[in-house]
């Protein structure tokens, strides 16, 4: 196994990147250090990833159950959710009464794969239910009255919402009004007054002390599941099990970008785990359309398969992804994943062109005033379904939480938000709504949607800077680039991946590791794809090995590598496989460089 070579901070003096960051030694403190050296030698593992380990916090008595996280160790009862006896009581008395239960999504993946997972167990009860996703352009995010009109008239008792509603009083109380019992089932920020429903089964409820924040609202669903399932068997029912629904809590815990810790974790591990036997037929056919030939990973989770289901909720039909997860017919679900993957290179061509013009007027506005915190864009060009992919495209490319709005030729404003760790979209959101600056919004921490009046967006992004500019501040001096160890060429070998991979599921809170290439040679960079840079870096031993810069070509570090053939520079990026056509090698996937001085 390689052995990591020590140097000290900042790593490889690199104080300002071709990205503007200092590198740091992850392992750097003396504590991590040691950390990392006791766990190589009480439990045998290579160094990699002891230093791996430690730098991420892992004492060394927590390290067996960490490489092995197991559900029933980790497991809470899920009666520490506030309302969650009442929502299993409600839920089980709507099973043995058989009665019609409306569930009403979101479009995006948590809210597909949360509807999918409830009615999937309510399908396999026998109970008949009706599932709504909202039109995102017709109907906007969460529960709607007019939906709920047209739910109670078909006949509906019990309404459940998942991934919203915590902020749906109006659309709540009409439900209330017309005789519907409400379950809210949601991991959204709350405000403080609560919708009026039967019981409001949320995490981040100002007054729930389960600490269960992290959850997704698939995660939410699926303890209320097991919930449901503790409940009826007082009346002799038996629920099927609900383990194999742990591979949607999977895709919506990374799709839904929160943290991969504690019971995160091992939903994503053990929920990747009944994906790779293809039991749901859907997300089989997913996997085949986008072309994934291996067993899948984290990753494609976040790239490959959660994109395709969002497209439908984008561009398209929001219904498509939570039928495809609930398909039972090879030759529908097959269609339906052939339908979200031609969606998908449409919202690709549409995003593309929107997002070149969100970054050339924002590093114009940024050469006027670099010191913005927050960035706020729109356009009545821009298409509702891709405003999020652009505010993400706009944060990673500047550095600070962004906006995007698609302006209505009614006069309203339609956004998404991303943030960058440390500042807090959602709460800032939720003030705009309390404080009159928008209609309607809400999300977490690194996520948000809002709707307002154009007229009032300078107002909008003037609260968000008054709300956010210290937080970003502090984020934005604390953006050193943290790197796991220092490598060479010869050293980055398919057993050295293997090595780090045990550490995973990566994502959230759990950042994929980063390694660094020290003074290696640009022998070839070329554009590939859709504005990608692959690089060949050659090592002082002769020993080449392949990177790669996504989305870099105008950027610094894409023209870093294209100018700089022939010239020495130190490398940073993340491992990955490259078995295309049979082969077996190990690519870096760059994320910053410096030139060697």
């Amino acid at each position: 196994m390689t052995t990591l070579i020590d140097l000290p901070r900042p790593l490889l003096d690199v104080h300002r990147s071709v990205l503007g960051r200092p590198w740091r030694d992850r392992c750097g403190e003396a504590g991590p250090q040691a950390a990392a050296v006791t766990i190589a030698q009480s439990h045998g593992l290579p160094e990699v990833l002891a230093r791996v380990l430690a730098g991420r916090g892992v004492a060394p008595a927590e390290v067996p159950g960490f490489l092995e996280p197991r559900l029933r160790d980790l497991m809470p009862d899920p009666g520490v959710l506030l309302d969650m006896e009442a929502a299993a009581d409600r839920l089980a008395a709507a099973v043995l009464k058989r009665e019609k239960v409306a569930i009403f999504g979101d479009y995006d993946v948590d809210g597909a794969a949360s509807a999918a997972l409830l009615a999937g167990t309510l399908r396999d009860l026998g109970v008949p239910f009706r599932l709504h996703i909202p039109d995102r352009i017709t109907e906007g995010y969460g529960p709607n009255i007019e939906a709920i009109r047209v739910l109670a008239e078909e006949g509906a008792s019990l309404l459940v919402t998942v991934d919203c509603g915590t902020a749906g009083h109006a659309p709540l109380a009409e439900a209330a009004r017309l005789g519907l019992d409400v379950l809210v089932l949601d991991h959204h920020g709350a405000p403080e007054t609560l919708p009026p429903a039967r019981a409001v089964v949320n995490p981040n409820r100002l007054d729930d002390l389960s600490g269960l924040g992290h959850l997704c609202a698939a995660g939410v669903v699926f303890l209320t599941l097991v919930a449901l399932k503790r409940r009826l068997r007082r009346d002799g029912i038996d629920l099927p099990d609900l383990l194999g629904g742990l591979d949607l809590v999977a895709l919506a815990t990374v799709a839904d970008v929160v943290p991969l810790s504690g019971l995160n974790r091992a939903f994503v591990r053990q929920g990747l785990a009944v994906m790779r036997g293809r039991g749901r037929l859907g997300l089989a056919a997913l996997l085949d359309a986008a072309g994934l030939a291996e067993a899948p990973q984290a990753w494609h989770l976040g790239f490959l398969v959660g994109p395709r289901i969002n497209a439908g909720g984008r561009i398209g039909d929001s219904t498509l992804g939570a039928r495809l997860l609930l398909c039972e017919d090879p030759i529908e679900a097959a269609g339906i994943a052939a339908q979200l993957d031609q969606l998908n290179r449409e919202r690709q061509a549409i995003e593309a062109a929107a997002v070149a013009e969100a970054e050339a007027l924002m590093a114009l506005r940024l050469e006027r005033d670099p010191d913005q915190p927050v960035i706020v864009a729109g356009s009545p060009d821009w298409h509702p379904g891709v405003v999020g992919l652009i505010a993400a495209r706009l944060k990673e490319r500047f550095g600070r939480p962004a906006f995007a709005f698609a302006l209505r030729e009614d006069g309203t404003a339609t956004g998404s938000g991303r943030s960058i760790i440390g500042a807090d979209l959602g709460c800032a959101v939720r003030r705009a709504v309390e404080s009159g600056l928008a209609a309607k919004g809400g999300g977490h921490a690194m996520a948000a949607g809002v709707t307002l009046a154009a007229v009032d967006l300078d107002r909008f992004r003037d609260g968000l800077i008054r709300d956010l500019a210290a937080a970003v501040g502090d984020a934005r001096a604390a953006q050193a680039l943290l790197i796991d160890g220092v490598l060479s060429a010869g050293g980055v070998q398919p057993d050295l991946v293997d090595a780090v991979e045990r550490a995973g599921p990566f994502g959230q809170g759990a950042p994929e590791p980063v390694f660094a290439l020290a003074r290696h040679r640009i022998a070839d960079a070329r554009i590939v794809g859709t504005g990608h840079v692959k690089a060949q870096l050659r090592g002082r031993d002769g020993v080449t090995v392949g990177a790669i810069a996504f989305r870099a070509a105008e950027g610094p570090l894409g023209q870093l590598l294209l100018r700089g053939i022939g010239r020495d520079i130190h490398a940073a990026g993340t491992l990955a496989r490259d078995r295309w056509r049979g082969g077996d090698r190990v690519q870096l996937r760059l994320c910053d460089a410096a030139e060697a001085s």
